[in-house]
């Protein structure tokens, strides 16, 4: 017997359940009566809700988001300082994947699709918000004189991301999202040797 839930706790199960589909399968793949059945629902239960399977995409989108964003600013708040932070963000954006192993298919997937949409918007906006707090750590690194005086804040903030997504890439390829956490202090500490001030007794 189903449980007739409030519109937006049924809405936030059919989200939930896109994205645990997402771990295994390529969005496209996966039907709206696949969403049901993981929801415990009919098909048609999913269609008083979400008027197509393009918008319970964009509703999950709108989810991650909003949760990796809050994710990524509570790490960088909760920092003693602004490499700290990069630090923080950085293991925050991983921990976030291996918990919520589709949405990097989720994104990946939108970003190849020629024609802009509603769904791409969101990840567009996701990558300019996550760009703008980057660049604010980036900057009070150079200025408290943790990061190097002469540091390119855009192209620093754009080698960041491409670490993380790079990691994902690779384990994505080779069938293990989980195991992303594995090379990722190995990577970070290369990112820090490259934007991090010089030591001078480095140099002795």
């Amino acid at each position: 017997m189903q449980v007739r839930l409030p519109t937006e706790e049924r809405q936030a199960d059919i989200v939930a359940a896109a994205l645990r589909l997402a771990r295994e399968r390529s969005p496209p793949l996966i039907t709206t009566a696949e969403i049901a059945s993981a929801v415990g629902v009919s098909q048609g239960a999913v269609f008083k809700h979400f008027p197509t399977k393009d918008a319970i995409w964009l509703a999950a989108m709108v989810w991650v988001r909003e949760q990796l964003l809050m994710a990524l600013d509570a790490a960088a708040g909760a920092a003693a300082s602004p490499l700290a932070a990069l630090d923080a963000v950085f293991n925050a954006h991983v921990d976030f994947v291996v918990a919520h192993p589709g949405v990097p298919r989720i994104i990946f997937h939108e970003l190849q699709k020629p024609p802009d949409s509603p769904v791409k918007q969101e990840v567009r906006s996701l990558l300019q918000s996550y760009r703008k707090l980057l660049l604010r750590l980036l900057d009070d690194g150079v200025r408290q004189g943790e990061l190097r005086a002469d540091l390119d804040p855009n192209a620093a903030a754009t080698v960041f991301v491409g670490i993380v997504q790079g990691l994902i890439m690779q384990n994505m390829a080779a069938g293990k999202t989980s195991a992303v956490k594995a090379p990722a202090d190995g990577a970070f500490a290369i990112y820090l040797c490259g934007v991090a001030k010089p030591n001078p007794h480095d140099r002795v």
